[in-house]
């Protein structure tokens, strides 16, 4: 644990010099947002193109059952009625398998989808960094119904912020404040 600690914080102090590795080409505001199906915590099929004329909050996190990324899911949980309300879907992914994520989500009375990327191809795909090359990123995209990236938001150690950030954009996009 105290490993993780210190690689977290040495993470926060290279990225805001510019020094996190990334996997491909990172998806930005205003790109359109790469398609995907992926398999969720209780068998279904996440298809992106299908929740098109929603928005989206997708969620990349590390793994499940760590100290960071549990808070970070259960803020999302804590909120997940106002995303509703605001016409907001909130996907969860990690590289973590379906098994692992119904327990997660079981554990910690989770709402949402948990998206098992096995592999890592969708976190690939979206560019989102890893850091110092080896710790996968903590990247929240905000998706408008046209399917348009509209806000990124990285912080690897930042758990509450994701939440807030989103929120703030969903509300945005919703036309309320």
């Amino acid at each position: 644990m105290q490993i993780y600690l210190v690689l977290a914080v040495c993470a926060v102090m290279l990225a805001s010099i510019g020094c996190s590795s990334g996997t491909g080409e990172p998806v930005k505001v205003g790109d359109p947002a790469p398609d995907f199906s992926l398999p969720d915590n209780l068998g279904a099929t996440v298809d992106l193109k299908s929740l098109r004329g929603k928005i989206v909050v997708l969620f990349f996190y590390p793994k499940d059952n760590t100290s960071i990324c549990t808070k970070e899911a259960c803020l999302f949980r804590d909120n997940y009625e106002t995303f509703l309300q605001l016409g907001a879907t909130v996907l969860g992914v990690s590289s973590d398998s379906q098994s692992s994520h119904g327990d997660f989500a079981e554990k910690h009375n989770l709402k949402f989808p948990l998206l098992s990327d096995e592999g890592g191809k969708l976190r690939a795909l979206y560019g989102v960094p890893k850091t110092f090359g080896l710790l996968p990123g903590r990247v929240t995209y905000v998706i408008d119904g046209a399917g348009v990236v509209r806000q990124v938001f990285n912080s690897q150690t930042n758990a509450g912020k994701h939440v807030e950030e989103a929120l703030n954009m969903v509300r945005s996009l919703a036309g309320t404040k």
